[in-house]
């Protein structure tokens, strides 16, 4: 847990959340940003349990789950690089990041409503 006592003792460069968010507050998120420590937030590098189950209850082939495991990679830079592009702390450019993904699916699933029921 990233808190006010653990985190002026971190000698780090990165914190890779491991589940269940390492920050205490949103603050502490901003105070790693201040001190030069870059922040993977759990829920980003940690998306290949989501993938695995969604995976199973669409159907999906192994294969496809890895591949799209393997763009977690991808989407942990893309984070990185919009944190630097807006200036802003990494938690805060993943939740953006999501909030766009929710956004395109939400498109999507008025477009095709089957989607992504195999049934229809």
């Amino acid at each position: 847990m990233i808190n006010d006592i653990t985190l002026p003792q971190l000698r780090v460069e990165i914190v890779a959340g491991a589940a269940n968010n390492q920050l205490l507050e949103s603050r502490h998120g901003d105070e790693l940003t201040e001190k030069g420590i870059l922040y993977a937030p759990d829920y980003v590098v940690n998306a290949g349990g989501v993938i695995n189950v969604y995976s199973e209850l669409t159907g999906w082939s192994r294969d496809r789950a890895l591949r799209k495991a393997d763009e977690i990679y991808e989407t942990v830079l893309s984070v990185f690089r919009l944190a630097k592009r807006d200036g802003v702390p990494t938690y805060r450019a993943a939740d953006l990041v999501a909030e766009q993904r929710i956004t395109a699916v939400r498109a999507m699933v008025r477009q095709w409503p089957q989607y992504p029921n195999k049934e229809n």
